[in-house]
């Protein structure tokens, strides 16, 4: 009788806005071999019993990421009978590196991909050696719609894209440069950093941006490491409700932020031996 009532239920399309770190997993995107956020977050579903085949679910997500990167506010979406026990339980199934942190109900067609009006990236580095008075200056030059062949790797698609904003924020410790556009070419976000830090440390110019811009010229060999990366936030135009992360999630990030408190100190202590 319940398989009957959940085959008879109204579908519902969902979108959760999803938090994960990257370092456990080999991209985001669906792969056979390798650990990824969407195997992950489709086998938590079909545990929820939220649908069995997430072609049919038509399960989608705002972009791809790499190994490494992170994300504050991927967009998933899904199509299920069961939406209430999708928003309560599905953190329960998630593994502690993945979470949801907002739901709403969408329309039938709902998909994050397109429908994503803006996606903003963050880039968290240390300031230390950086001039970031020239690179906030310097990032201004990636404003506006150019072919931004000289900082991505376009493997065929239109060099083409829009860049809404770019600042470089200090935040004593650490600094961050967050950089928002309509889409992102791959490694775009990356290669951008990688100029501006070659700003910062005397490196390169404002006027080689404005050349590689115009010419199609390389600036950078290679785009800046991936595990500074975060993906921010992704502006579909919709409201979400918050979604409370399970104990585990909450265990798993304190465990690291002390992890990384630890070495810190030891890092700092095997430098000051070598000096």
């Amino acid at each position: 009788m319940e398989e009957d009532h959940a085959a008879c239920a109204p579908q519902v399309r969902l979108a959760f806005r999803v938090g994960y770190l990257g370092d456990q997993f080999a991209g985001s995107q669906i792969q056979a071999q390798d650990r990824t956020v969407e195997g992950e977050f489709i086998a938590a579903c079909i545990r929820c019993e939220l649908f069995s085949d997430f072609r049919e679910a038509r399960f989608q997500t705002a972009g791809r990421t790499d190994r490494g990167v992170h994300a504050r506010g991927q967009v998933a979406a899904f199509t299920t009978s069961s939406p209430e026990r999708a928003i309560k339980a599905l953190n329960w199934q998630l593994p502690p590196d993945i979470w949801v942190n907002g739901y709403a109900e969408v329309d039938p067609w709902f998909n994050p991909r397109y429908d994503a009006e803006s996606r903003t990236y963050r880039y968290y580095l240390t300031p230390e050696g950086l001039d970031l008075e020239s690179m906030s200056e310097a990032a201004k030059l990636f404003l506006g719609t150019h072919n931004f062949s000289p900082f991505a790797r376009v493997q065929g698609k239109d060099p083409q894209r829009t860049v809404l904003s770019v600042r470089v924020i200090d935040e004593g410790d650490l600094a961050f440069i967050e950089v928002s556009g309509e889409s992102f070419l791959w490694h775009m976000v990356r290669y951008m950093v990688a100029t501006l830090v070659g700003v910062g440390r005397g490196r390169l110019c404002p006027g080689d941006i404005t050349h590689c811009l115009e010419s199609g010229e390389k600036c950078c060999h290679s785009p800046a490491p991936a595990f500074g990366l975060v993906l921010w936030e992704v502006d579909c135009g919709i409201r979400f409700f918050p979604v409370s992360r399970d104990s585990r999630t909450e265990r798993h990030l304190g465990q690291l932020r002390e992890q990384h408190a630890v070495m810190e100190k030891i890092c700092s202590a095997f430098r000051d031996s070598i000096l």
